[in-house]
C-alpha cells in the first residue's frame, strides 16, 4: 500500500505542481510561438508519464517504435486496458498527441488544464450538434499536422480482453485522411486496477506499421478499416490470437 500511495501522490502531485510551469509556455503558445511551445508542453507531459510508470517499478517493452512517423499528422488507434494507458503513451510514444476526452473531465481541476494544452478535446456525446463540432475541430487539428489518440473500444477493457470497436470512432482519422498507427497495449491493467494497488508488472507497447487512410477506397474507410485494425491489435495481445 505504501507504493500505491507514493505513486498516486506522485502522479497527482506532479500534475498539480507543473500547472504553473505549464502556464508559461501556454501563454507563449497563444501569443504565436505555437510549434516550439507545443514541444515544451509535451516534454513536461512526457516526463510526467515516463516517471510515473517508472515509479511503479514496472518494466516497459516498446516494440515497433520505428513505425511512428516523426512528422505530419498521425492517429494512434489503441486498445484501452486501464487508467495508466495515456500516461504510458505520453511517456513512451515520443510523439506529441492530444486525445478526445469525455465532457465530464472538463470539470476536473488540473487534469482539464493538461488535456487542453496538450491538444485534447472534450466531447459531449449526449449532444449531437456539439459532438460534431468537436469532431470537426479535431479533424482540422489533425490536418494541420498534429497527432491524436483514439480508443475505439470506447471504454477501458479492465482485463476483459479486446472489446468490440465502434466504427464511428475512426471518423477523425478517415475524414482528415491521416496516417493511422495501430497500438497494442498489454499489461497496464495489472499495474493498478487488477488488484486495486500498484504492483510492478511487465507492460508491452507495440506500434504497428502505419495505415495511410488517404490511399484506401472510400468504401473501405469504415467497417473494413475498423476490422483490419481490430485484427492487427488482437494478434499482438496474448490470449486473443487464437
Amino acid at each position: 500500500m505504501i507504493k500505491t500511495f507514493l505513486v498516486l501522490f506522485y502522479v497527482i502531485g506532479v500534475m498539480v505542481f507543473l500547472v504553473p510551469l505549464g502556464l508559461i509556455p501556454a501563454i507563449f503558445y497563444y501569443l504565436g510561438f505555437r510549434k516550439s511551445m507545443a514541444m515544451v508542453i509535451y516534454r513536461f507531459a512526457q516526463f510526467w508519464g515516463w516517471s510515473s510508470i517508472k515509479l511503479s517499478g514496472s518494466k516497459v517493452t516498446v516494440i515497433g517504435k520505428e513505425n511512428i512517423p516523426k512528422k505530419g499528422s498521425v492517429c494512434f488507434v489503441s486498445n484501452h486496458c486501464g487508467y495508466l494507458d495515456i500516461l504510458l503513451l505520453l511517456g513512451y510514444a515520443d510523439r506529441q498527441f492530444g486525445f478526445v476526452a469525455k465532457k465530464e473531465l472538463l470539470f476536473v481541476p488540473f487534469l482539464n488544464f493538461w488535456i487542453h494544452i496538450l491538444g485534447g478535446l472534450f466531447i459531449d456525446r449526449k449532444n449531437v450538434r456539439k459532438a460534431i463540432r468537436t469532431i470537426n475541430k479535431g479533424i482540422e487539428r489533425i490536418k494541420s499536422g498534429n497527432g491524436i489518440l483514439i480508443f475505439p473500444e470506447g471504454t477501458r477493457s479492465k482485463g476483459r480482453g479486446l472489446l468490440p470497436f465502434h466504427p464511428g470512432s475512426l471518423k477523425l482519422a478517415t475524414s482528415a485522411q491521416s496516417l493511422i498507427v495501430p497500438v497494442a497495449i498489454h499489461g497496464s491493467y495489472d499495474v493498478l486496477e487488477k488488484t486495486g494497488r500498484v504492483v510492478s508488472s511487465n507492460v508491452t507497447l507495440t506500434f504497428m506499421p502505419a495505415i495511410n487512410t488517404a490511399e484506401l477506397p472510400p468504401e473501405d474507410r469504415k467497417q473494413v478499416l475498423c476490422d483490419r485494425i481490430f485484427e492487427a491489435i488482437k494478434e499482438k495481445l496474448p490470449g486473443n490470437n487464437e
